[in-house]
């Protein structure tokens, strides 16, 4: 849901080290949840990572946490077909970190693609305690329609949601602030976007301490 963070504040060192400490301490698979019957209680903070099957969903997750394995890679995309919940932190900063199904790969069935669409439209609209859902979009591509849906859909719900550009080390240095003020300019059309875009890449480590810094403070409201 819509939180004060919207506001796009300023980084502090406090967020920054309790970022630091959320993701270096604890971070445990608990499940994976094929439906919302499956999904643990809402009794904590709860974010999400979303994302086109190829956008490089597993590898942030991997970089954020610094372990090999915390969420699976693999050259065939679309790996991920269920809600995959990753607890973390200490009593301070109880968290579930979610990492949702891919979407807009081509040799998925349609039958399983209307499977997840509908997964995906529940979940977001009927979670209480979500509090931001993490787009990732590819630095190189831009926001495609496929992206757009889902922002619309979290429009509909109501739910924050904060754009994440992967492989920013793809791009020659000078076209990164392009690609930002391009994406920026998108997102002031749509209603539930956080206005800061975090370009990330998970290979030379670029953008991982705001993406750690965010998630923690949302653990504090």
């Amino acid at each position: 849901m819509m939180t004060n963070l919207d506001q796009n504040p300023e980084l502090t060192p406090e967020m920054m080290e309790g970022g630091r400490l959320l993701f270096a301490g604890p971070c445990d698979f608990v499940l994976g949840a094929a439906g919302l019957e499956q999904l643990p209680n809402a009794d904590r903070t709860e974010i999400a990572f979303a994302g086109r099957s190829n956008v490089g969903k597993s590898s942030l997750i991997n970089a954020l946490t610094g372990r090999n394995n915390i969420a699976r890679t693999s050259n065939t995309p679309g790996r991920t077909q269920q809600l995959n919940y990753f607890q973390m932190g200490e009593d301070k900063a109880p968290l579930y970190m979610v990492d949702l199904p891919g979407y807009g790969y081509a040799k998925v069935s349609k039958t399983e693609v209307a499977a997840w669409t509908q997964l995906l439209k529940s979940y977001l609209q009927g979670r209480p305690n979500l509090r931001r859902v993490f787009v990732l979009v590819d630095s190189r591509h831009g926001i495609k329609d496929n992206d757009l849906e889902i922002m619309k859909m979290l429009d509909v719900a109501a739910v924050s949601y904060q754009i994440v550009l992967t492989k920013a080390d793809k791009l020659k240095k000078a076209d990164r602030p392009k690609v930002v003020d391009k994406v920026r300019e998108q997102a002031k059309k749509l209603i539930a976007c956080h206005p800061d875009i975090i370009q990330t890449s998970s290979e030379k480590k670029i953008g991982l301490e705001e993406v750690r810094s965010r998630v923690f403070a949302l653990t504090q409201l």
